[in-house]
């Protein structure tokens, strides 16, 4: 039997919402169900992320929330925490100037306490050249 074809997705600004959460969890799972190491799923997530972002800024939603990285997750192997770390840095490295060219105000919500004086410095850097953009708010 013939199914009647489906309506294209209404994107109008009264269906797409205002502000998207993700919590980034998985990815090690992930990996390790492809026999890869737990970082490659990690590094994948972050290339998703990169694909999200843009989504949302063209998108029009004005806020994408990500939970990334838990009190919790202090207690993975060093290795992972490190690995996650330079991750964290290596994102902020490579992609800030495009967020800041795309308008993405950056805002960090958790406590950089135990995260080394470079990467606490990398983000510091970071919310200060993006505080002023108003395209979409992402909270980390």
């Amino acid at each position: 039997m013939l199914r009647r074809r489906e309506k294209p997705l209404d994107l109008s600004p009264y269906t797409v919402p205002t502000h998207v959460a993700i919590i980034m969890d998985g990815n090690g799972r992930w990996a390790k169900r492809r026999n890869l190491p737990r970082q490659a799923g990690h590094r994948a997530g972050a290339e998703n992320l990169r694909r999200i972002v843009r989504a949302c800024v063209e998108f029009k939603i004005k806020i994408l929330t990500i939970y990334a990285f838990s009190t919790e997750n202090w207690g993975r192997p060093k290795s992972e925490i490190r690995g996650l770390m330079k991750i964290f840095a290596r994102v902020l490295d490579q992609e800030l100037d495009e967020l800041h060219r795309q308008g993405v105000c950056l805002h960090h919500l958790g406590d950089l306490t135990d995260v080394s004086p470079t990467l606490q410095e990398k983000v510091k850097r970071a919310l200060e050249l993006t505080k002023d953009n108003d395209r979409l708010t992402l909270n980390v």
